[in-house]
């Protein structure tokens, strides 16, 4: 059986919701492996687990990403195109309805700062900060290289040194002005994750199993809010 066959039976499986996995070269054969979908909407796009990727990326060389459509064709979304061009590797997807695939490879496809799929290390958010403030503000924050899987960081959060090494100084909570970074606690009461304020009471963020949104900075996230950074280099 060829990893699109096993593939198939795995979108198969889990529809409705949609499936996802990747294809590598193990043992110098192409492989299908198949990972669990954490979006919150599994009907309606797919977030791959972290830790399955980094269990793949352990064992070979990764070389496309593969999920499924439930319904309708296989032809990529506006979030399949900016996922594909940002993490530089070829997208198989295959249609349970319709039982076709189809195929596409990074080709210059520009991601927006709205809609993305969260893959960890990639569309994550600090990637949305560091996009928002090289698009926006033609500034190139410095990268800083994740661990293996979100959960290795979310037990020992560095965002305070990402941000002061990043340009980024800390001020009060109680004069939030545009493009200031929020420093949010986790319900694990971890500063684990960030958001920039926009103005009219909005932050742009992008939470784990969410698509990257705009959202009201209602109580809950002023809340949440421990720390305030503003860039000053």
């Amino acid at each position: 059986m060829n990893w699109k066959e096993q593939a198939a039976i795995h979108a198969d499986k889990q529809a409705p919701k949609e499936s996802c996995g990747l294809l590598a070269i193990i043992k110098g054969k192409e492989t299908y492996w198949p990972c669990e979908n954490l979006s919150e909407s599994p009907d309606e796009f797919f977030v791959i687990d972290p830790d399955n990727w980094a269990d793949c990326e352990d064992e070979g060389e990764l070389i496309g990403i593969i999920h499924s459509h439930a319904y309708g064709s296989a032809l990529p979304s506006e979030a399949d195109k900016a996922s594909c061009e940002h993490l530089g590797l070829p997208f198989y997807i295959y249609s349970v309805e319709q039982k076709n695939w189809v195929d596409f490879e990074p080709s210059g496809y520009t991601s927006g700062l709205y809609g993305r799929t969260w893959i960890w290390g990639k569309h994550d958010c600090w990637s949305l900060i560091t996009d928002y403030f090289l698009n926006k503000k033609q500034i190139n924050l410095k990268f800083w290289e994740r661990p293996k899987s979100i959960k290795t960081f979310c037990e020992n959060p560095y965002f305070e040194k990402v941000l002061t090494g990043s340009g980024f100084k800390e001020v009060s909570k109680d004069n939030i002005i545009n493009d200031d970074v929020l420093l949010m606690q986790g319900s694990d009461e971890k500063l684990n994750h960030v958001a920039l304020y926009i103005g009219d009471q909005t932050i742009l963020h992008h939470n784990i199993r969410q698509l990257s949104c705009r959202e009201l900075y209602d109580l809950r996230y002023i809340e949440a809010t421990k720390k305030v950074y503003r860039y000053e280099a």
